[in-house]
């Protein structure tokens, strides 16, 4: 059964976990600044320390950063407030450069290096005088996903990891989501990691919206300002190709030999959930150390999964008790399995806060084994389009409807919600007044409606055009109208071209009838009574991804663009449907 925590209890167990630490005792610090790290290949990685005052030795752990050892981790988090926290709780906290950033020596490239230079460093650091052999990596974000790399490797040192936010599914989530390319991010992330130092400062001034209209999607890195080696390799490599290869975390494969305990943090607005929990669940499903994976999942966007939160994102309210300090569970978490002075960490399965009710819940698994995916199948008399049409979201099964139709026209993409401050919780009633956008709802709830896991939509569907886009969102419609969407991205997508997968791309003879089938991701959330659920269905969702020409020819120097008459069929034949992870109230 669940527990249900209110903000008290959730705060006393907070201090349990850090007074398991049995040295808390407030230790001076000493500081290692410009430690030069060889790699196997001569390349030196430059990092800085934070250490316990005395000779040792001592349990280390290490995180590895792109965007500078010396900046804040995330806004308002710094490397010396998180080294000292840990170094006067008796460990070596190290942040290093990694390869061709900062003051590393090298190249950088995405992710391509950073196995076999976290491998080294792990066993570098086992190797020190002040080190006692026992290594744990730890980080958010990049600094998540260079955690799994490493541990692939298999470093002798490496005993556990504490992965936040963690990237990992390369054509599902990042640099593209269902085979369509995340513009918004990928386009700023690229420039800022372009130069040795960060470099977001430089582009303040640049005319975003300008740029994203640019064509061939190829060079709008010259529109920013400069010529991005990263940039250019994801676009030559618009297939699951051996680019990706070295990346490519596989289950089971890469699960059945991983012996390592594991803390997996994300949010339910984090664009990077989709990676964290293809390795949570990747590990409690295939790792001998299933017993010793545990998951922590807020209501936060992905910077929040290392700050820990806010009472409000957007339009939706949490309150106090959604906000959590990182750094006492990360403690307790090390001194189980890092310092090895505790005898257990104390900490539940899998503990997640459930948004719509507004409380914590705990589970001995997640997604929870008392879910069942049931079918809220599409309706309409065929004028589903906009609010003010006749779409319909039904338990009941499908009729002999006529199907609904829009035009998608690239040069008028649906805009996202999404900016760089990454306003979740944003009001979609004007996003849906357009009618190349399919709404359906439900009728209003007389119960509460919880779900936790994974939700899929399946679309029946047809264009004119040899390629094309399908998305859909999901959606919590109060009382007062108001339609706030759930889940970790703007809108989930399939690009029609990767529709057999994304090794092997294959175009659309126009107006042959295809079944898609969308993610949506995990998302936890109770539909309260009086409110409805609503499904959003349309073609683009600009700039967070390209807009899709729709002409079939290749992506990356495409100049042309042509609109698309879209069909969704959901007449009894050619079903189409959204699967929710239904949780009963005895669970």
């Amino acid at each position: 059964m669940p527990a249900v925590y209110s903000l008290a209890r959730l705060g006393v167990g907070l201090l349990i976990l850090a007074m398991m630490s049995k040295d808390i005792v407030r230790a001076q610090v000493r500081n290692r600044f410009g430690i030069e790290v060889p790699m196997r290949d001569g390349i030196r990685l430059v990092a800085d320390a934070w250490m316990p005052d005395g000779d040792g030795p001592f349990p280390a752990i290490v995180m590895r950063t792109p965007y500078q050892r010396t900046l804040e981790l995330v806004s308002g988090n710094r490397p010396p407030e998180v080294g000292e926290y840990f170094a006067r709780r008796g460990y070596v906290w190290i942040i290093q450069d990694t390869r061709g950033r900062g003051d590393s020596e090298g190249t950088f490239t995405f992710f391509h290096d950073d196995a076999k230079d976290g491998h080294d460093t792990i066993e570098w650091i086992a190797r020190q005088s002040w080190s006692n052999g026992r290594v744990c990596t730890m980080g958010v974000s990049y600094m998540g996903t260079v955690q799994w790399l490493a541990a692939r490797e298999k470093p002798p040192h490496l005993v556990c990891m504490a992965s936040t936010a963690a990237a990992g599914r390369w054509f599902d989530e990042v640099p593209y989501i269902g085979g369509a390319f995340q513009l918004q991010f990928m386009l700023g992330w690229t420039n800022a990691t372009a130069g040795r130092m960060y470099q977001r400062a430089n582009a303040v001034a640049v005319d975003w919206n300008r740029v994203y209209r640019h064509l061939p999607l190829l060079t709008m890195d010259e529109r920013v300002g400069r010529r991005t080696p990263v940039w250019r390799s994801f676009h030559e490599h618009a297939a699951l190709d051996d680019y990706w290869e070295p990346l490519q975390f596989e289950a089971p494969r890469d699960f059945v030999s991983l012996s390592l305990p594991a803390l997996h943090i994300t949010g339910w607005f984090d664009w990077d959930q989709p990676g964290a929990l293809f390795y949570w669940k990747g590990m409690r499903r295939h790792s001998p150390a299933r017993a010793d994976q545990f998951l922590l999942v807020g209501p936060w966007t992905h910077p929040q999964t290392w700050t820990g939160g806010a009472a409000s994102l957007g339009e939706w309210r949490f309150g106090a008790e959604s906000i959590v300090d990182y750094k006492p569970i990360h403690l307790a978490f090390f001194d189980r399995y890092l310092k090895q002075t505790a005898s257990a960490f104390t900490f539940p399965r899998a503990r997640v806060y459930v948004t719509g009710t507004n409380e914590w819940r705990d589970f001995a698994e997640f997604p929870p084994p008392g879910i069942r995916m049931e079918r809220w199948y599409l309706a309409s008399g065929g004028r589903a389009n906009s609010l003010s049409g006749d779409g319909r979201l039904s338990r009941s099964g499908p009729d002999a409807a006529p199907p609904d139709r829009f035009k998608y026209d690239p040069a008028d993409p649906v805009p996202s919600t999404v900016s760089g401050a990454d306003p979740r919780g944003i009001d979609h009633q004007s996003i849906e007044r357009r009618d190349d956008v399919l709404v359906y709802t439900s009728e209003i709830l007389n119960d509460t409606l919880t779900i936790a896991g994974p939700v899929f939509v399946t679309l029946t569907a047809a264009t004119d055009g040899r390629d094309t886009d399908w998305t859909a969102k999901l959606l919590d419609v109060g009382p007062d109208r108001r339609a706030l969407k759930l889940g970790p991205t703007e809108v989930g997508v399939i690009r029609a071209r990767y529709r057999q997968g994304y090794r092997a791309p294959k175009l659309l003879d126009p107006g042959e009838v295809h079944v898609y089938r969308i993610e949506l991701f995990d998302i936890a959330h109770a539909f309260l009574p009086g409110h409805r659920v609503r499904l959003e269905v349309s073609s683009s969702a600009f700039p967070f991804i390209d807009a899709n020409p729709n002409t079939g020819n290749r992506v990356a120097t495409d100049t042309t663009r042509r609109a698309a008459t879209q069909t969704i069929y959901h007449d009894r034949d050619r079903i189409s449907f959204v699967e929710l992870p239904v949780l009963d109230k005895e669970h």
